[in-house]
């Protein structure tokens, strides 16, 4: 769960690089367009700093093999409910059409 602290842009924001793709929710989306800005690359060239935090994580005992498996086996697993519901909700609205 994202943390409601957090500006609801945040994740859009910090992430913007070009030539990439993000998904996002439909509520982040509209936020954005709502009052979202694009202050450039917050990304490239931060490899280093991001090594450091790893690091550091392990240090103190955080097993970042099993987070990033946690992680991602969520997000395929979020991705894979929303494929799902997309592709039920245009069956249904192309059931009703007819």
């Amino acid at each position: 769960m994202k943390n409601p602290d957090y500006p609801d842009t945040l994740y859009i924001t910090e992430l913007v690089v070009a030539d990439t793709v993000n998904t996002m929710p439909e509520k982040s989306l509209k936020a954005f367009g709502d009052h979202g800005e694009v202050e450039g690359d917050r990304v490239t060239g931060t490899a280093a700093e991001a090594q450091e935090v790893f690091d550091a994580l392990e240090r103190v005992g955080i097993d970042l093999p099993d987070v990033f498996r946690v992680l991602e086996d969520e997000g395929v697993d979020k991705f894979d409910k929303s494929w799902t519901e997309l592709g039920d909700t245009v069956t249904a609205q192309l059931d009703q059409a007819r």
